[in-house]
């Protein structure tokens, strides 16, 4: 079966985000940029299938800036067979990443799509879910184990209680959280061999799909700086100040 794993281009987990001075955004200006970390663990996922003869080629899809490229070329050294870029300088919001992967869909007809439960930047936590809408395909949303078997997969899901485990019909859309596995490293070989694995090319206008955002950002802005606390000499005072002061109780 094909698998088609979407993996987005972030600032690195590890970088410690700024805002622009004039609130338009996040300062993206020298700062290292890397796969979303969920993105990551789709990708083993996919590739783990692959190495028990159950998936027989692995897409890796980006969309975005030309500089995403980078981003594809990581997948396929972690084992992607091939790579797409939808390249677009326009801002793309989750319904707009939603229908060109579907368009993606369209024309490679994959059995499974895996995508990190969402992305670091922006933690909206939407595409898979409207992916999953207009493909009207089964989902498993939060994945923390994956079986598949008997044209069907198993999803074992992480919500509020504990666990859910779900049966789906192939095709499917799964969406995978931080327990799923642990990333490889890609190995200097396969660094190497990425570079003649084939990577295309595509526009928004050539898959028919409109990127106009819905969403306007008015502000971007730093959390407020944490406040110290106080000593208080007694209970009593203590709950002085929660009734008067703080007014929690």
């Amino acid at each position: 079966m094909k698998a088609i794993v979407a993996v987005k281009r972030v600032v690195d987990y590890n970088v410690k985000v700024r805002v622009k001075s004039d609130g338009t955004g996040v300062d993206t200006t020298n700062v290292k940029m890397s796969m979303n970390p969920f993105d990551e663990i789709a990708l083993e996922e996919a590739v783990r299938l692959k190495e028990k003869g159950i998936v027989t080629e692995i897409v890796a899809v980006s969309l975005g800036v030309p500089q995403c490229q980078e981003t594809l070329r990581s997948a396929l050294a972690m084992g992607a067979d091939r790579a797409i870029l939808v390249e677009t300088v326009a801002e793309l919001q989750p319904l707009a990443n939603a229908k060109l992967l579907k368009a993606i869909a369209g024309r490679i007809e994959p059995q499974l799509f895996l995508l990190g439960k969402q992305a670091i930047d922006d933690d909206c936590n939407q595409t898979g879910q409207m992916l999953a809408a207009l493909l009207d395909w089964p989902q498993g949303t939060f994945a923390s184990k994956v079986t598949l078997a008997d044209g069907r997969v198993e999803v074992v899901r992480e919500i509020d209680g504990g666990l859910e485990t779900v049966s789906l019909s192939l095709p499917a859309v799964v969406t995978v959280d931080l327990r799923l596995n642990e990333p490889r490293y890609a190995s200097l070989p396969n660094i190497m061999k990425a570079k003649k694995k084939p990577l295309d090319v595509l526009t928004p206008e050539a898959l028919g799909v409109d990127v106009t955002p819905h969403l306007k950002t008015l502000k971007v802005a730093e959390p407020p700086k944490r406040q110290g606390g106080i000593k208080v000499g007694s209970v009593a005072e203590l709950v002085d100040k929660l009734k008067n002061e703080a007014k929690v109780i």
